[in-house]
């Protein structure tokens, strides 16, 4: 279990990771025994050496790399130059520049990297064993050991029918970054994930969006918008007052056809706040932030979805679940956690509740005179 600096506890902290980096669309894929109480840097482990098995059962995939010798034929391109100056033709041989096939392409290397470093990190040593055995088979290849660079990766795209390759190196990726030890901090026992809040906070963010893209968008009349943009709607303002007003972004903008819109924003926090004088209440910034969102866009002539657009405040769960909601000036606020500790199961169940059930299911109650 890994629990956040502030408390907050998570069970399969590998489910937020697998949605967060788009790893779900393989999950269904691969067999790696991905338990609940499995070990999260297992878990990778066991899904990298699958993704690097299968590639290798395929053949790994190759690039080029640019090669200049002196051969007996012509190959690629003739350097006239080198030729000439070092009398190459008197001896039967030719200076050439060509590309050549070679596995030595960055996202192997990067694999390699990642197989070497889970090799050192992981706890199973049957995991560790086959990460040293496909390491060695990508250096037998002729994959290089030197990790390759953000730029070298970026400028290594890989295409659309490649997805063997991108299910490694997304995997690779969140063992490199995420999960394995940082070397820097001296301490083989703590990770980023555990000491490092802000990232969790966008970890829990980034995997409710990625579920509900990849759970709902497309389906059933369902479009998903992570991150869009909101404008206010101004009649008139004051010179330059316009451009000076701050541009809006909720985590989830959710479109189901004509019949609904839920703009949703995922805090990894609390839910409550204790009062001043006893007891507890919703957070006062929570809230001013989505209701600005909702009435911001409210009645918009252009977007008949901004008359019935409700609005979600999802956060985990601590000590307690809790599902509310209210409905202040026609605009539909809900207030709701999402246990992390449960079972995967029971997770991606609760998430997915949120959208098939409606709002008005959730406890009802009157307002106290």
């Amino acid at each position: 279990m890994w629990r956040s600096e502030y408390g907050i506890p998570v069970r399969n902290l590998w489910v937020l990771l697998a949605y967060a980096s788009d790893l779900a669309v393989f999950l269904d894929r691969v067999d790696v025994g991905l338990d609940d109480a499995a070990e999260l840097p297992d878990v990778l482990a066991r899904l990298l050496i699958e993704a690097v098995e299968r590639r290798l059962q395929r053949n790994l995939s190759r690039g080029y790399e640019s090669r200049q010798a002196i051969i007996s034929r012509v190959r690629g391109r003739i350097d006239w130059l080198e030729t000439l100056t070092g009398m190459q033709l008197e001896r039967g041989r030719i200076a050439c520049r060509f590309e050549e096939q070679t596995f030595d392409t960055p996202r192997n290397r990067y694999v390699r990297a990642a197989l070497v470093a889970m090799a050192a990190g992981v706890r199973n040593k049957k995991v560790g064993s086959d990460c040293r055995r496909l390491a060695k088979r990508l250096h037998l290849l002729g994959v290089g050991t030197i990790r390759p660079t953000r730029r070298e990766l970026s400028r290594d795209q890989i295409a659309s029918h490649q997805s063997d390759d991108r299910l490694m190196v997304s995997v690779a990726r969140i063992a490199l970054d995420l999960v394995l030890p940082n070397e820097a901090s001296g301490s083989v026992a703590s990770s980023r994930l555990s000491r490092d809040e802000a990232l969790l906070r966008s970890i829990f963010e980034k995997a409710v969006a990625g579920f509900y893209k990849h759970e709902f968008h497309g389906r059933d009349g369902w479009k998903v918008h992570p991150q869009s943009w909101m404008d206010w709607d101004v009649i008139s303002s004051s010179t330059g007052a316009h451009a000076l007003l701050p541009r809006m972004k909720p985590d989830l903008k959710l479109d189901k056809g004509i019949e609904r819109r839920i703009v949703m924003d995922t805090k990894f926090t609390n839910v409550l706040t204790p009062r001043m004088h006893g007891g507890d209440s919703f957070k006062s910034e929570h809230i001013y932030q989505l209701y600005a969102y909702l009435r911001s866009q409210a009645d918009r002539k252009t977007d008949p979805l901004s008359r019935i657009a409700e609005g979600i405040l999802l956060y985990p769960s601590v000590d307690r679940d809790l599902d509310e909601f209210v409905i202040v000036q026609g605009q539909k606020i809900r207030f709701a956690t999402v246990d992390l500790m449960q079972p995967a199961t029971a997770l991606l169940n609760r998430l997915r509740s949120l959208l098939e059930t409606p709002l008005e299911q959730a406890t009802k109650r009157e307002p106290e005179d």
